[in-house]
């Protein structure tokens, strides 16, 4: 079979997307299909580059598909609404606040994140080239496969895919985290930070903490194995 590769949240790091990509064509060819679960941007130094990337990528017609994570649609939101908070947010910070990185995505495009925030949306709407905002703004909510489904966050338990809200695709975390009961698909998703990648009866996080610090989770599907992919080759997950 034909193996399916799977990014966990990039966060902004250019460098660590660029090597997941190169351990993904040595081991599954230049053509290999990959799904990355979304949060491009945010606290990394390089959300330009990680969009740019990508964007070009899927342009030229790379197997890859991006879908949209909560910190994709906040910088969109920033920069075409010019909101900074979102009700999903327990703690009440803004997308500046440190914790949510949307200062040094801003910062890598050249934005002034020191400014009143008035200046720093100015500033924004003048450099985020169009293009990467149309990027961003038509990435999927999902993608589905035989036997599972690629969201970011997760899903609402008992809903039915097709008609699952926007909100909880990007932002869910109860109680699809705590449901143990199967869903139409097995769920790969990101979202909710771990030390490591965990598999699940129901489904399987791939956030292995690389906006934290901690490397860029890969998964491998072939057939009922699941792997991850690290420098050192395949690892049953």
């Amino acid at each position: 079979m034909t193996p399916l590769y799977a990014i966990g949240d990039v966060h902004g790091h250019f460098e660590k997307l660029a090597d997941a990509f190169e351990l993904i064509e040595r081991d599954g060819g230049p053509d290999a299909r990959v799904i990355l679960l979304g949060d491009l941007v945010d606290r990394g130094p390089d959300s330009f580059g990680v969009v740019e990337l990508l964007r070009l990528g899927v342009a030229e017609g790379r197997n890859w598909t991006v879908i949209r994570g909560n910190h994709d649609q906040m910088f969109l939101d920033f920069v075409t609404r010019g909101v900074t908070t979102h009700e999903r947010i327990k703690s009440g910070k803004s997308w500046m606040h440190p914790d949510l990185g949307g200062k040094t995505t801003l910062a890598s495009y050249g934005v002034n994140p020191d400014l009143a925030l008035r200046q720093i949306l100015r500033q924004t709407r003048e450099l985020v080239p169009q293009a990467h905002l149309d990027f961003i703004a038509e990435l999927p909510l999902m993608c589905q496969d035989d036997d599972y489904v690629f969201v970011h966050a997760g899903i609402a338990p008992g809903v039915p895919l097709d008609e699952q809200d926007f909100d909880d695709l990007i932002w869910i975390r109860e109680p699809f985290l705590s449901h143990a009961d199967p869903h139409e698909r097995i769920v790969v998703h990101g979202h909710t930070a771990l030390k490591t990648p965990q598999r699940y009866s129901n489904r399987i996080n791939l956030d292995g903490g690389a906006g934290y610090g901690r490397d860029l989770s890969i998964g491998v599907f072939e057939g009922d194995e699941v792997c991850l992919l690290t420098s050192q080759g395949r690892a049953i997950l």
